[in-house]
């Protein structure tokens, strides 16, 4: 086996597995009580958050896309439920640019969702750490993406058994 093929050791297995297993946990958690208190998805709250911070609450969709890493049609396809809820319009713009704008019915859905969200996810995730833990986790989470966002660690290709 060479180097690049190598297995992990228990101790990198454990650690993945019990980060894996958490974050799966965790987003279940939050989705649910997101879900049961607002009616929005985690999808929904992310693009309505997203698009309140923009300028007039508006982005292209591309980059709308881009700030989330969804591909293309994921975002279409997010885009095209919530506009049928009202809670964004797409319109066009110059160049064949689509632009998405929170709606008024999309910015009282995300001030309504948000006190909850926070209470939940401080409840979850932010009171069981301590002020070390948690800015080990935020340096932690920000080495792992900038690790994933460099282009070379892109889409990886299976190469099958060599």
């Amino acid at each position: 086996m060479t180097q690049k093929q190598r297995g992990l050791s228990a101790r990198e297995l454990h650690a993945w597995q019990t980060f894996f297993r958490m974050q799966e946990v965790l987003r279940g958690r939050i989705e649910q009580q997101l879900q049961a208190c607002s009616g929005l998805s985690t999808a929904d709250y992310t693009v309505l958050t997203v698009l309140s911070g923009a300028e007039d609450g508006r982005l292209r969709a591309y980059h709308l896309g881009s700030m989330m890493g969804w591909e293309k049609s994921r975002m279409h396809h997010q885009l095209t439920r919530m506009a049928k809820r009202g809670l964004v319009e797409r319109h066009s713009g110059e160049a064949r640019a689509i632009y998405v704008t929170l709606t008024p019915k999309g910015q009282k859905a995300l001030n309504e969702a948000a006190p909850q969200h926070s209470d939940h996810v401080r409840r979850l995730f932010v009171d069981c750490l301590g002020p070390e833990q948690l800015d080990q986790l935020a340096d932690i989470s920000a080495t792992l993406l900038a690790n994933l966002e460099r282009p070379e660690n892109g889409e990886e290709v299976c190469t099958g058994d060599e």
